[in-house]
């Protein structure tokens, strides 16, 4: 072999250098919470990084502000989605109730948690009496609260993201740093970086297709084998107990419907009266959201499938006290939107992940 012959392995590593390191979040004197002024000051320090978020988090905020003039009755219907939240929790022991009622008659299977210790705990046991060694979840910031992933992997249960963003946060050892863009702070060349080292791809080819295609190809052959799915829920409906999830990837129909085994985790806040309230806050969740008029994918789930099983864990975790806050009560009203943090200048600066 010639020694005039570039070292491909040089070459790329060349290439990668040139690029802005991912900034990651800087720990707190106590080693657990973050700092949170060092760590956005470490990510205004990247001003790629910086530009690429600030910018795409402020394109969900404009392309909402586009889809609410649209609707000519766009605030008429936000007035009257709290409305239906306000009422829906000032009775929410009365629809907990007619839900679980509901859910039961269904065939599905219903737990309480009074906080994601014990959630964790319910859906370790469904999981010992199924012998469950691998699971698909669906994204779920419900399950992110209870430290859900952290707990299973600790008994040796492999958990496995279905979302994209999701996925790449679980492959880079990250907590989510949006509600709805778990990822939004990284560009495509971390992602690029990731995949080459978690899943053998190119280092240099962070064209989105390619990347997507590449997790696809790594992650369907676990999906396929999983003993077990989770979603979470957008909305519970007391009058059916069925709940609704939305997605833009399908994966929530994933990890519902591959397996035999569905286990959903539900705030109690999640509760809506009636099927017909529906109409209301789908046509504002994915505009608030994503700026499109609605998700992919709208999911219902109503009884487990045929020879399958279904659980649904409700969870209070700090929302019953919190229900009984007179200043803070109506904070249970929100839809996980994201609009939010899209609007926040200091968010849409730090990167998100210096919150902790």
């Amino acid at each position: 072999m010639s020694t005039n012959q570039p070292d491909p392995a040089a070459t790329i590593q060349s290439k990668t250098a040139t690029r802005e390191a991912q900034p990651r979040p800087a720990k707190a004197a106590d080693g657990k919470r973050v700092d949170h002024a060092r760590s956005a000051k470490q990510f205004l320090n990247a001003p790629e990084h910086a530009k690429s978020h600030d910018t795409r988090v402020w394109a969900m905020r404009t392309k909402r502000d586009k889809q609410a003039h649209t609707i000519e009755e766009w605030e008429e219907l936000r007035e009257l989605a709290s409305q239906i939240k306000t009422h829906t929790l000032t009775n929410l022991d009365t629809y907990l109730e007619q839900f679980e009622a509901n859910a039961k008659a269904n065939g599905i299977h219903v737990h309480w948690a009074a906080d994601g210790a014990e959630h964790n705990r319910i859906v370790h046991e469904i999981f010992k009496e199924h012998g469950v060694k691998s699971v698909i979840k669906a994204k779920s910031m419900l399950m992110e609260e209870c430290g859900f992933r952290h707990y299973m992997d600790s008994i040796g249960i492999d958990i496995v993201e279905t979302d994209l963003g999701e996925r790449i946060q679980q492959l880079d050892g990250e907590d989510p740093s949006h509600i709805v863009v778990p990822p939004v702070h990284k560009m495509r060349s971390d992602v690029a970086r990731l995949f080459a080292e978690q899943l053998g791809s190119d280092p240099d080819n962070d064209d989105a297709h390619y990347l997507a295609g590449a997790q696809r190809d790594a992650t369907r052959p676990l999906i396929l084998d999983a003993d077990a799915g989770m979603t979470g829920a957008n909305f519970a409906v007391a009058e059916t107990g069925g709940f609704v999830v939305c997605t833009n990837e399908g994966n929530a129909d994933l990890s519902a419907n591959v397996p035999n085994l569905h286990v959903a985790s539900i705030g109690i806040e999640k509760l809506v009266p009636r099927v017909e309230d529906m109409g209301v806050f789908i046509r504002l969740l994915s505009r608030s959201a994503l700026g499109s008029p609605i998700t992919q994918y709208t999911s219902h789930f109503r009884a487990p499938k045929q020879g399958g099983e279904m659980h649904i864990v409700l969870v209070d975790n700090g929302r019953s006290k919190r229900l009984g806050q007179e200043r803070f009560w109506s904070s249970l009203k929100c839809i996980r939107c994201g609009a939010c943090m899209n609007t926040c200048p200091v968010y849409r600066r730090s990167g998100g992940l210096s919150y902790g």
